[in-house]
């Protein structure tokens, strides 16, 4: 029957069929579990677990030969003598180095033929046949003189007084040294984007200035952990002065193994702590040298050990408060 105009229809009311929606429980993201990574770990840490009870239980070291040599005179004047041989080798070497680089990517062909002769002729000599060789140097020239080739010497002077056992061990490792370096200041000098010499040249900077202040400081990055690579091979390559008769440490821990047959291993072990401590702290200036010259090239320095146990320490604390939470 239908309704006459404008009479009102009323509708029935629909009931909500839908169920108000529960409370969401929080659930934890479960990692991906890798039990390789579990298994390779508990390996590791069994094995040096192992390493670490056998260094400590073993007779053999005789830990309390190794406390009574560790600080004995004589390898302190043995460690004194590396010191100075590394450190007055790595600065002829360095300056070595940069000559030979700046010579090998002149323009002058001369230069760039005998640095690339220098560089291959000592890579290719072993290190202990250089220091015998120099070793044995007032052989072949008695005298030493300076003047014009074919012509009149201007003065002479005696190799052999002038050569002392320091003096060679530091030439010959500077001359090895220096070939090494020359290749990484180089590789150094060349990563440096050539848009930064054109910026220089364009603004009409001297060519000395361009190199000191712009594409050297920028070399540094890539040259810095180049070289301390070469500085630490340089540290052990010490080792090897003994047999120029001149007592470093490895040469005093030789010297006082055939006096004591009986400490051998405890010498060798004593040489080898204080290598690991050498190389440990050239390691941890390389590290403030490194974030140093990083300023500018990266958005933040890389943090340092002490900012790094910080940050662990209180990603740690947080994580247990989240699992106390849950």
């Amino acid at each position: 029957m239908s309704e006459p105009p404008g009479a009102t229809v009323t509708l029935p009311e629909a009931h909500a069929t839908t169920e108000p929606p529960k409370a969401l429980t929080a659930q934890r993201v479960q990692p991906l579990r890798r039990p390789g990574r579990w298994i390779a770990t508990a390996v590791v840490l069994v094995l040096v677990a192992q390493f670490a009870h056998g260094l400590v239980t073993n007779p053999f070291y005789q830990w309390d030969r190794w406390s009574y040599w560790f600080l004995r005179p004589t390898i302190l004047d043995g460690l004194l003598i590396t010191l100075e041989v590394a450190a007055y080798s790595a600065v002829l070497g360095l300056v070595g180095g940069v000559l030979l680089a700046l010579a090998r990517l002149s323009k002058s062909p001369v230069l760039r033929a005998v640095s690339w002769t220098y560089v291959w002729a000592f890579r290719s000599i072993p290190l202990i046949v250089v220091l015998i060789f120099l070793y044995n140097f007032s052989a072949l020239y008695k005298t030493l003189s300076v003047g014009i080739p074919f012509g009149p010497a201007f003065f002479s002077f005696d190799e052999s007084k002038l050569a002392t056992d320091m003096v060679v061990a530091v030439v010959g490792l500077s001359l090895n040294e220096a070939a090494y370096a020359a290749e990484v200041v180089r590789g150094g000098i060349l990563s440096v984007d050539q848009g930064q010499h054109e910026a220089a040249a364009a603004l009409g900077l001297p060519k000395g200035y361009q190199f000191r202040r712009i594409v050297f400081p920028q070399a540094l990055r890539s040259i810095i952990p180049n070289y301390v690579n070469q500085l630490i091979g340089l540290i052990k390559g010490t080792s090897l002065v003994f047999y120029v008769s001149l007592l470093d440490l490895f040469g005093s821990a030789q010297t006082m193994g055939s006096t004591y047959p009986g400490d051998i291993v405890p010498l060798l072990l004593v040489v080898t702590v204080w290598y690991l401590i050498l190389t440990s702290v050239v390691s941890v200036i390389q590290f403030y040298v490194e974030r140093y010259y990083a300023r500018g090239a990266t958005r933040s320095l890389p943090p340092t050990p002490l900012q790094k146990l910080r940050t662990g320490l209180t990603d740690l604390r947080a994580r247990i408060r989240r699992e106390a939470a849950v």
